[in-house]
């Protein structure tokens, strides 16, 4: 019998709260040159509508010193973010960059910093950074610089969640060594955070940051303002803003700080939707002609009719060791420790680590006893971080461990950095295939290598899930307690009927688990009923869900899902090369949409240069017009009340309400924000 695996809840497992140090990333730093500039400016606007999530970092950078510097500007890549504008201020006035293929962009900005011309470069560093490269930064003068991404929004089991990566990843390569990273403002930092949802909203909050000021304006409307005066800023400013806040001012600093803000923490925003709302879908659209073709996206919320499972499990626990887990792995340690009390007695469990190479902590598989658990949970709790890392050989060692005769599942915990060893993603992908189980990966850190560890779990039909430092470990078991107590919905298939559509991203839809969301974007011609069937397996047994919907003839209030398609599109192009191997016709594919859509990818990159210089080089300004249109519709939505986007009221695709936390002033989520207020409290006591 092959072995099976149904979703876990270790999950759970990689949260803490303020676990591990780490530097600051999403710094300007001069080039060949120690010290960095000043951060006199860090200003993030965040909004989260209509099931994506658009983020504006603007930043301005003085540089005190008596030389012009080249400098290059650093920041993690968020989770399927796709860069949507970088604008270089030159001469006060801001010029938004064009997307070229990627040695021609590097070819133009090395000719215009041989000129001694103002340019910028944004160019994508694998799996790791968006790095930006900026010249000149002159004497005694600032930069200033504006990035702006967009995302799908995350929402798990009625719980959201945004993260603004700040923390440098921390993994193993000598790159790194060549940055002097500053991870203080000396001037302003603000994060101002608004959520839009036509569902009700009950709770907001912020792991590590007890001073923020959260405001709920309706039902699903709220605001997040955490700002901070930076220790160059005078007495008297400081005072009028602490003043301004305690009179209630709306437009006051939210948070202010008595010195300089650090930087070294992800902000981390978790929002929970109210209980009992229906199992739903939504769909978004833009449609700016009529006559022309749309891009759609569809958000699946289903209800909660995953059965539960009664019988007992096997898990394996892989857990990375490695030199590049420094400052993450109290936050694995804690994690597993707390998913192993989680198991239930009938479990069984066994442990291997890697870093050089793989070994067992447990001698075999262990029954999941409370005798077990506490002495299992002690000897990871005394575990060291450090050497290279074998991914390849953890993995197998975890996947050989297999009882065929037991249901099973594999726990990964790890960034996915591997440099020791196989490190060829094909073959951990064809490793994967060859064994039937499900892998839940639990992804660490900015700098982690998520397109092969969500490639992997997508082969084995598991989920993989990502944590931060600045995560909240009773936050996450919200989301995840569920899972490792009901089936998951297996072999999905959807099928849209009515009216011509193409292009749907994912192709393929593995599995579904308790509480998840299925989001789907492709492009459609027309107008009129779309029926919508998905249908799958669950335990074995057929199930189907039906519902069917109006498309409209026009929309233009979303123009960013053109870029989510694309940028979706090419992930999944990404996937399928990484599978059967590269070709030049799919990489052509990728960068052709990339050009259209304005994207950074691995074969194309971002160049600023003059006007007049664009215009010499031929180089047509569709990036600046994509993005005056989508600025024009964010100002526009700006204005409005949450939009209701559900478009199966009358004839609901499910039946059952949709999973959720609970409510009420009682219970876990109240506890949590308790022992949140308690821990800040208690850190507070011990610094003084």
């Amino acid at each position: 019998m092959k072995s099976k695996c149904y979703a876990t809840l270790i999950a759970v497992v990689l949260i803490l709260f303020g676990a591990g140090t780490a530097n600051a990333a999403g710094l300007l730093t001069p080039k060949g040159q120690s010290g960095s500039l000043e951060i006199r400016e860090h200003k993030v606007k965040v909004v989260v509508e209509d099931g994506y999530v658009i983020t504006e970092i603007d930043q301005v950078f003085i540089n005190a010193g008596a030389n012009d510097v080249e400098a290059v500007y650093s920041f993690p890549v968020p989770s399927h973010a796709a860069v949507a504008e970088f604008t270089y201020w030159i001469d006060g006035s801001p010029v938004t960059g064009e997307v070229l293929k990627k040695q021609e962009a590097r070819d133009l900005y090395e000719q215009e910093k041989a000129a001694g011309r103002e340019t910028a470069l944004v160019e994508k560093d694998e799996f790791r950074t968006f790095d930006i490269s900026v010249y000149p930064v002159r004497a005694n003068s600032d930069v200033h610089v504006r990035l702006v991404y967009v995302q799908s929004a995350s929402v798990d089991t009625g719980i959201g969640r945004y993260i603004y990566p700040l923390e440098e990843g921390g993994v193993d390569e000598e790159r790194i060594a060549f940055w002097e990273i500053k991870d203080v403002v000396t001037g302003t930092f603000s994060f101002d955070f608004e959520l839009k949802s036509s569902y009700p909203i009950d709770a907001v909050r912020l792991p590590e940051q007890p001073n923020a000021v959260l405001k709920q304006l309706d039902a699903g409307h709220w605001q997040i303002n955490l700002h901070s005066v930076g220790s160059e800023s005078s007495d008297a400013e400081f005072e009028a803003q602490v003043a301004a806040i305690e009179a209630g001012a709306a437009a006051a600093p939210a948070t202010v700080a008595s010195g300089v803000a650090n930087l070294d923490k992800d902000i981390v925003v978790y929002w929970r939707h109210a209980p009992n709302l229906p199992g739903s879908v939504d769909l978004v659209t833009y449609k700016p002609d009529a006559s022309g073709r749309g891009t759609f996206m569809l958000t699946f919320t289903p209800g909660d009719d995953l059965p539960i499972i009664e019988d007992g499990r096997d898990w394996v626990f892989i857990l990375d060791v490695s030199g590049s887990m420094q400052g993450k792995f109290a936050t694995l340690a804690n994690g597993v420790q707390k998913a192993l009390g989680k198991l239930n007695p009938n479990d069984r469990f066994r442990i291997f680590t890697f870093n050089q190479s793989a070994r067992e902590l447990t001698t075999s598989f262990v029954n999941a006893s409370t005798e077990n658990v506490r002495h299992y949970a002690d000897v990871v709790g005394r575990l060291q971080a450090g050497g290279g890392t074998n991914l390849y050989a953890g993995l197998r060692a975890g996947l050989d461990s297999l009882d065929s005769d037991r249901t099973s599942g594999i726990a990964l915990v790890t960034d996915g950095v591997a440099n020791v060893g196989v490190t060829e993603k094909k073959e951990f992908l064809k490793m994967m295939s060859r064994h039937d189980v499900r892998l839940f990966t639990f992804i660490m850190g900015n700098s982690a290598n998520r397109p092969l560890l969500e490639a992997m779990t997508e082969i084995s039909n598991g989920f993989a899930m990502e944590t931060s430092n600045s995560d909240d470990i009773a936050g996450q078991l919200l989301q995840a307690t569920a899972k490792i107590h009901h089936a998951a919905l297996h072999d999905i298939s959807l099928e849209i009927s009515g009216l011509k559509v193409a292009d749907l991203t994912p192709d393929r839809i593995a599995s579904l688990y308790h509480g998840e969301q299925l989001q789907i974007l492709g492009h459609y011609w027309g107008s009129g009923e779309a029926r919508v069937r998905i249908s799958g397996q669950v335990g074995g047994k057929d199930v189907e869900y039906q519902t069917a919907f109006m498309m409209p003839v026009q929309s233009d209030l979303n123009p960013e899902l053109d870029r989510i398609w694309a940028y979706a599109t090419i992930e999944n192009l990404q996937s399928k090369m990484d599978y059967f191997g590269a070709d030049q016709d799919t990489e052509d594919a990728i960068t052709d949409l990339a050009i259209e859509y304005g994207l950074v990818t691995d074969y194309t990159s971002l160049i600023v240069v003059r006007d007049d210089v664009f215009a010499a080089q031929g180089i047509q300004r569709s990036n600046r017009e994509r993005v005056a249109v989508e600025r024009k519709a964010r100002q526009t939505r700006s204005t409005q009340a949450p939009q209701n986007r559900r478009v199966d009221q009358n004839r609901p695709m499910y039946k059952t309400k949709r999973p959720s936390t609970g409510g009420g002033a009682v219970g876990l989520p109240m506890i949590v924000l308790v022992a949140s207020m308690a821990l800040y409290r208690r850190r507070k006591r011990n610094m003084l």
